[in-house]
């Protein structure tokens, strides 16, 4: 296996998303295979304990893996071999054929999340696509009734989120709210993305630095009545999972939740995960009974919107000079593909 061929498309395959952009994935590249596995230090113990969210990233990571190296015409496959105490989910190895799907570098390039404002949500086709998509590995993709409890379903679960000490210093080590700070442009959750202003980010900044004193008296309601994503328009969608999926099934279904977001994109959408309504167990349950499902297998929840304006490049930490050139050479000059001297070996 080359491998010097694979390492020069790592930065494409890092724009895979993350539960607040902590990037957890981390490679070990050896002689006949690539070893992808997590570093802790990137996980949310506190805000996801049960380590779903980690989980799905790691999947959507393979997904992108595997969707970057077949455009650039490398032969990989994936092996799962998910193991908690060596911190690792599984292989990318080599293949008779490149890894066949209907999406493209430009994709994974293009995609990203957006808190901004929607126009509308998905029409009766897209729908059926992205339910497609989800059916096949044993789920679906459910529409989630917009009247009545969603916004109060919503703000109790940021409410929640919000008065938990340890979620909130979890969320403000991942914050980035000041532009002068070293890793403000290597991940996390900076102001552009969450649309924020700079007065609103030092706002911000100032009550979760305050959060000690300023939690009893009423933080949390104030901190979840300050924001409302579904005034922002779009239709809200649910993952559903196959029943009883573990560890290593969320892992795989992480890759169908990135193959569910290439598709919305595919289609002009874009989306905006809404997670906590799956955090907390309050939320989670009554969402489960608004769709008539088991609560336990709602594993993604988004809002999902043709988007006003273009939302902002979230950071990544590894990052290439050339990887704008890498991404349009791959996109518009198919030749570079054909005559890659980077096959796989």
């Amino acid at each position: 296996m080359d491998l010097a061929a694979f390492r020069a498309l790592e930065p494409l395959c890092w724009r895979a998303p993350s539960a607040h952009n902590t990037q957890p994935w981390r490679l070990r590249y050896e002689r006949w295979a690539i070893t992808v596995g997590w570093d802790p230090a990137d996980t949310l113990p506190a805000g996801d304990p049960s380590g779903r969210d980690l989980r799905l990233s790691l999947g959507a990571f393979v997904e992108t893996c595997l969707i970057v190296a077949a455009d650039a015409g490398l032969r990989l496959d994936w092996v799962a071999d998910h193991d908690e105490h060596d911190r690792r989910v599984g292989r990318l190895r080599p293949a008779r054929q490149p890894y066949r799907t209907p999406f493209r570098t430009s994709d994974v390039w293009d995609r990203r999340t957006d808190r901004g404002r929607f126009t509308g949500g998905p029409d009766v086709d897209v729908l059926a696509a992205v339910d497609a998509v989800a059916r096949r590995a044993g789920g679906g993709v459910r529409l989630v009734p917009r009247a009545g409890r969603l916004g109060a379903l919503l703000r109790a679960a940021d409410r929640q989120v919000y008065a938990d000490p340890a979620v909130v210093a979890e969320l403000r080590r991942w914050l980035r709210l000041d532009p002068a700070r070293p890793d403000y442009r290597a991940d996390g959750l900076s102001d552009r993305c969450l649309g924020l202003s700079r007065p609103a980010a030092t706002g911000l900044r100032a009550a979760l630095a305050a959060y000690p004193v300023l939690r009893p008296l009423g933080l949390p309601r104030l901190l979840a009545a300050g924001d409302d994503p579904l005034a922002r328009g779009g239709a809200v969608l649910a993952l559903v999972a196959p029943p009883d999926l573990d560890a290593p099934g969320q892992v795989e279904f992480g890759r169908v939740l990135m193959r569910v977001w290439l598709t919305l994109h595919a289609a002009g959408l874009a989306a905006h995960p809404l997670s906590q309504l799956v955090d907390v167990a309050a939320t989670r349950d009554t969402l489960g009974a608004l769709l008539d499902v088991a609560p336990q297998r709602v594993v993604h929840v988004t809002r999902v919107g043709r988007p006003v304006a273009a939302a902002p490049r979230s950071a990544r930490r590894i990052r290439d000079g050339n990887v704008r050139k890498t991404c349009s050479s791959l996109l518009d000059d198919r030749r570079l593909i054909h005559e890659s001297p980077y096959g796989l070996m």
